[in-house]
């Protein structure tokens, strides 16, 4: 049967769909069109049964979760100088191919080659020129781990002796730690996306304050997803500080450089991120010897202050001031009752004097020597008080003052001075 739509059958439609035959045909002739391509990858599967032609590999990305199905011939596999095996590292060269009857895509392998020790480490070092490059590897954007955190995060193999070495020494030297884990595959084509999501995991939780990657030693290949450059940048776009402690004093994957502490062993890394609490106890008891001994050196010092003080006369007996002071008080106070009763007895005479001098001069004296003040009846004051003759007349009533009364009078006649009618 042919296809009814050969090559360029119009737009499709519910009612005119393509059939799968021309689907798939098309996919196919625009895959066949990409040519060969070279591809590198981490194998995680490989089969290659007895008697077969055709053997199937899974070719994994080791920094993301992709992985793409390869085909090659069996012989192909057999004429590889070294062994191919789950997790080698591998180029190989192919042609993508879409399997029209299964509709599924492979890359249709002619060759293969392993990924040497030496290739490996070149492109770690070239990564490593990249990354110091950027800033990555500068000791001024490493962060201080917290003093004692709330949680650890610790990210590691299940049950591997480097999960024990860790929780074991950070559990001696603070016994109340507390860690948050997540087991990962440490080594494998899905050890970087595993501890990736880990990673961000544990970077989410406003708990924990301090992430632990740990892993024991291994060989070059084993380590190699820890100088994986996503896993690298992950670790220093963290918001929580890390500790790297992979492998042992001599291994350095590049995660050594990016994180903010760089732990030798596991073990280094347990002791290291919490403080033991041995020397702590010690540390508050010395602080504490030292503020005794300080207070009591202090207080020594003012007690010498003062005794001395105390010793000085003023405050040996301080009552004697007091005492002269009194004593002058007494004095002067004697000394201003004196003065105020010298200047009262002065006053006092001064004042008789001139209570003497004024009882002479006044008009009871003159009245008590025979004198008399002639006043006119009906008037008061100065007016009243008779001066010259001129203002008597015969019948004017008169009072007439003396010495021990007064007495009431009728001028009669009026008596010229003498000498007066001559001169008239």
């Amino acid at each position: 049967m042919t296809d009814a739509t050969p090559n360029a059958p119009g737009p499709t439609s519910s009612d005119a769909p393509w059939p799968v035959r021309t689907v798939a045909r098309k996919i196919a002739d625009w895959i066949n069109r990409l040519g060969t391509i070279w591809v590198e990858g981490q194998i995680t599967q490989l089969s290659a049964r007895p008697g077969t032609a055709t053997a199937f590999i899974t070719l994994r990305d080791p920094s993301a979760d992709m992985s793409l199905t390869l085909t090659c011939p069996t012989a192909l596999l057999r004429g590889t100088e070294v062994p191919l095996a789950e997790g080698n590292r591998v180029i190989v060269h192919g042609k993508p191919t879409f399997y029209v009857g299964r509709g599924t895509l492979s890359l249709r392998v002619d060759e293969i080659r392993t990924v040497g020790i030496g290739e490996l480490l070149a492109r770690i070092e070239r990564l490593r020129r990249l990354l110091a490059a950027e800033g990555l590897f500068d000791p001024r954007r490493k962060r201080p781990l917290p003093f004692l955190p709330r949680t650890i995060g610790l990210i590691t193999g299940r049950a591997s002796a480097a999960e024990h070495d860790v929780l074991t020494n950070a559990a001696n030297r603070w016994p109340a730690v507390h860690f948050r884990v997540i087991n990962v595959a440490v080594q494998g084509a899905t050890a970087v996306p595993q501890v990736l999501k880990a990673l961000a995991t544990l970077d989410r939780d406003p708990e924990v304050e301090v992430i632990v990657i740990a892993r024991g030693g291994g060989s070059v290949e084993d380590l190699l997803p820890f100088s994986d450059e996503a896993l690298c940048r992950a670790v220093a776009s963290a918001r929580t500080p890390v500790v790297s402690a992979i492998g042992h004093e001599p291994d350095t994957p590049l995660l050594d450089h990016v994180a903010d502490l760089r732990a030798s062993t596991p073990t280094d890394a347990g002791k290291r991120v919490v403080p033991d609490v041995a020397e702590e106890t010690q540390r508050i008891q010395t602080l504490r010897d030292r503020a005794r001994r300080s207070l009591h050196g202090w207080v020594d010092r003012e007690r010498r202050l003062l005794d001395a003080l105390r010793s000085r006369p003023v405050l040996a007996q301080p009552l004697v001031p007091l005492d002269r002071r009194a004593e002058d008080v007494n004095t002067l106070r004697e000394r201003a009752k004196r003065a105020m009763l010298a200047s009262l007895s002065t006053e006092s005479t001064h004042l008789a004097a001139t209570r003497s001098r004024l009882t002479t001069l006044g008009p009871a004296a003159t009245l008590a020597r025979g004198y008399a003040v002639v006043q006119l009846v009906g008037a008061t004051g100065a007016d009243g008080v008779v001066r010259s003759i001129d203002q008597l007349d015969v019948g004017t009533e008169i009072r007439v003052r003396v010495g021990d009364g007064a007495a009431h009078a009728t001028v009669s006649a009026r008596e010229d001075p003498p000498g007066t009618a001559s001169e008239r």
